[in-house]
């Protein structure tokens, strides 16, 4: 073991929990080397994630992508954070891209499809992306996410459905 990998070790331990121990031990990785994919996934997560620096976090993303495209890892804490930092068409391209690449977490990054058409009101295309993920899935892992997704993108458009009902008895009745 090298000293970027223990440091990035002591990193990955320590995160979510500790991000004092978290970011110092990534420091240390990335003086040791600063183009390791890990560790600038890890940080850029920590950025997104804890303190919500999505232009930051993307940024990192983007510097570890540069140095490995094939960092299969990154792609869907990427995506992630472009949705998160409302950057939809940048989220769609690299969903598209990823999706291509051989070895990706192909369920992973359909569920971040998911939830940006699920931010953009497309429940329907939504609920086919579900569908797709339901036809990929090989155990019961996602099971639950499966079914809380669907549960909660139905009663959206129960209310969808319900507000534009309103909205059009509004409209007759003027």
């Amino acid at each position: 073991m090298n000293t970027v990998d223990k440091y990035l070790g002591q990193a990955l331990d320590a995160y979510p929990h500790w991000l004092e121990s978290t970011i110092e031990s990534l420091e240390f990785a990335l003086a040791h080397d600063e183009n390791n994919t890990s560790a600038l996934c890890l940080y850029a997560r920590v950025q997104s994630e804890q303190f919500m620096n999505y232009e930051v976090a993307i940024s990192y993303f983007q510097q570890a992508l540069a140095t490995d495209i094939n960092a299969l890892h990154i792609y869907p804490f990427f995506i992630k954070t472009l949705i998160l930092n409302e950057d939809y068409k940048e989220a769609e391209k690299l969903i598209a891209f990823s999706l291509k690449l051989k070895g990706t977490n192909k369920v992973e990054i359909l569920f971040n499809r998911m939830k940006l058409l699920e931010i953009q009101k497309e429940f329907k295309a939504a609920m086919e992306v579900l569908k797709e993920i339901q036809m990929l899935i090989t155990d019961i892992e996602y099971n639950t996410d499966i079914e809380e997704s669907e549960k909660r993108i139905r009663m959206k458009i129960k209310l969808a459905t319900s507000q534009k009902l309103r909205i059009k008895k509004l409209e007759a009745s003027i």
